[in-house]
């Protein structure tokens, strides 16, 4: 560990009319128990109420940008490019930290360790990395998920690039593939760490991120016709949830 957690923690979370829901995110992060940690928050030009509430947030180091932008990782990159922290984390305007998070991730930060992933909740399911390889389980195979289960070092923008804007909806699998196929130091933390909300744009298209995480499998993986074999089972099993 790293003497006095001297490394910053960056939250990132990309808005645009979430006033429904941001206000969880925010009393999870007054509650963390440890509070050194920074909230960036990139807003789509919400025309809700979503910037007067973040605006009277006065007890949490928050930085807001609020401009029009192109899609959740384009807010994310100017989140990423913006912020103080050696280490970010992403979290959903409906997503949820439990209150030892920070304090977790920041405790597990060594020397040379790119990625800290640990367990989140979605629903009644407690996710956690998968025990396999990428051609099956895609960033499963390394990490919990991106949002609240991912701590990632800044740095590593510099040598694999920025979320493409290619892919609006797999951004992340194909960065976080990038990295850990190519020597990224992956750390798994088996605490959990939040609650990721459910109304998020990959939740909801269940089709379109099934078609572009194989997109994704395509780019990243050697053998095509098994990811179109295992691309057309998930399609298939999804398809009953429409």
């Amino acid at each position: 560990m790293l003497e006095n957690n001297k490394y910053k923690i960056s939250v990132i979370t990309a808005t645009y009319n979430t006033e429904s829901c941001i206000q969880n995110l925010i009393e999870s992060l007054r509650a963390q128990q440890d509070k050194d940690f920074e909230w960036m928050v990139v807003d789509g030009a919400s025309t809700d109420k979503t910037l007067e509430i973040l605006n009277e947030v006065k007890d949490l180091n928050i930085k807001i940008i609020s401009e029009p932008d192109f899609g959740i990782y384009d807010a994310l990159n100017k989140g990423i490019k913006a912020c103080s922290g050696e280490y970010y984390l992403v979290a959903g305007a409906d997503d949820v930290f439990f209150e030892n998070a920070i304090n977790d991730y920041k405790n597990a930060i060594f020397d040379g360790i790119d990625l800290i992933t640990a367990n989140i909740k979605i629903g009644n399911e407690t996710l956690k990395p998968k025990n396999g390889s990428s051609w099956r389980f895609a960033q499963f195979a390394w990490v919990s998920g991106h949002a609240l289960g991912l701590l990632i070092k800044k740095d590593l923008h510099q040598k694999f690039g920025f979320y493409s804007r290619k892919f609006p909806i797999a951004a992340d699998q194909l960065f976080i593939k990038n990295c850990c196929q190519n020597g990224a130091k992956v750390l798994y933390l088996e605490k959990i760490v939040g609650e990721f909300g459910e109304t998020g744009l990959s939740s909801v298209d269940v089709i379109g991120t099934c078609v572009e995480s194989y997109r994704v499998q395509l780019v990243t993986e050697n053998s095509k016709w098994i990811q179109t074999f295992i691309f057309i089972i998930r399609l298939l099993r999804r398809m009953k949830y429409i």
